[in-house]
């Protein structure tokens, strides 16, 4: 057999964004041809619009511990996390602001915060250790009487390490800062509830969760007050002004609703562990695992190749959709912010892959990939 034909196309890049359910697809076709008015209007079109959208913000409320008030919709996981940190910002009256995050955020977090640095706003950003996780113990240093907010993401988008956020919140609490985290990648992986964690933001990327793109949610603890991100009409009990989508909504509704479900991560877990156990078959001590060996997600494998470029391996087998931890620009190798910060060396960081799987992901495609890989490595 031809070793170097390629086979049907294989999705292995969740973690970038997820296919939209067939049965989240379903809801949305039912809303939109049952709920067109707008769900802010109180005559008889409206309501059915305001039903909808009132019964998904409590199936996202359910999947994360919460009341449904906690609940606010916005467009994705980046306005959330906008909405947080600069709403936090401009809602406080500290005249020297600080604001505590980690040096591997996604930029949705890093971006905003660059943004604050230049309103004046004093930035820290804690340190990971090899394997991508914060140490609790900077955490409480790092705070200050001037501290607003602290941000830790749940989950690495990127290598796949979860984050001491229990710890890390409760840490922020007794000093009476609020916690964030950014739970994008992590809902539906793991358990979120709110209350577990004890965080008082969490921020949720519909497109993340087999929802589709353009829908998100963020989770403000009762009591928490943000200055509005987008001011206009008095929307979502006056936090994010915009008429609300009920099939936007309806989607992220059913997609947590899925998601409450986790019976089917320990299959996904398995695809991971199969894969993993092939390459290291096949290319031995010449194949790194990156992030945290025990504290990660059970779909995410971030792997470097080492004397090979994770591009061009990808490249050779163009039917895998994966990504690559580094970028190439004018034949020099740039190593991610992410694996920068772990001290990855740039010999392992060259061949960084990294492979997400899910739902539809199939033993077949797995072995599939691991073949391909393994004849490229023995040509």
């Amino acid at each position: 057999m031809n070793q170097d034909k390629p086979g049907p196309n294989i999705y292995l890049d969740y973690n970038a964004s997820t296919p939209v359910d067939p049965r989240v697809a379903t809801a949305m076709r039912e809303c939109m041809e049952t709920a067109f008015g707008n769900p802010s209007s109180a005559h008889w079109a409206g309501a059915p619009a305001k039903n909808l959208v009132e019964l998904a913000r409590e199936k996202v409320a359910a999947l994360l511990g919460c009341e449904p008030a906690e609940i606010v919709f916005t467009s994705g996981g980046s306005e959330s996390n906008n909405m947080v940190l600069k709403g936090l910002y401009f809602a406080s009256s500290n005249p020297d602001p600080h604001i505590i995050t980690s040096s591997i955020e996604h930029p949705a977090i890093v971006e905003p915060c660059r943004f604050l640095q230049r309103m004046g706003v004093k930035v820290t950003w804690l340190p990971v250790d090899a394997f991508g996780r914060v140490d609790p113990g900077a955490l409480r240093s790092a705070i200050d009487p001037n501290t607003l907010l602290v941000s830790i993401m749940h989950a690495n988008s990127e290598v796949g390490s979860i984050q001491p956020i229990r710890e890390c919140a409760r840490i922020a609490h007794e000093a009476g800062v609020p916690f964030h985290t950014d739970a994008a990648q992590s809902v539906g992986k793991i358990p979120t509830d709110v209350n577990e964690l004890g965080v008082d933001f969490l921020s949720i990327a519909g497109h993340k969760l087999y929802a589709p793109k353009g829908i998100g949610a963020l989770y403000i603890r009762q009591g928490q007050k943000l200055e509005p991100l987008i001011h206009g009409a008095g929307h979502e009990s006056g936090r994010r002004a915009g008429t609300e989508s009920a099939i936007m909504a309806t989607a992220l509704g059913k997609a947590c609703d899925l998601a409450s479900d986790l019976s089917g991560v320990a299959q996904i877990a398995a695809l991971k562990s199969r894969l993993k156990n092939g390459l290291k078959q096949s290319f031995g001590d010449r194949v790194v695992i990156n992030g945290h060996p025990e504290h990660s997600l059970p779909n995410t494998l971030h792997v470097s190749f080492l004397d090979h470029a994770g591009s061009e391996l990808l490249a050779r087998i163009p039917e895998v959709a994966a990504s690559t931890g580094s970028a190439c620009h004018a034949g020099q190798t740039e190593l991610s912010a992410v694996l920068k910060a772990m001290g990855v060396s740039a010999r392992a960081g060259a061949g960084a892959v990294r492979f997400s799987l899910g739902r539809l992901t199939t033993v077949d495609e797995i072995d599939h990939v691991i073949k391909r890989l393994g004849a490229l490595h023995a040509v």
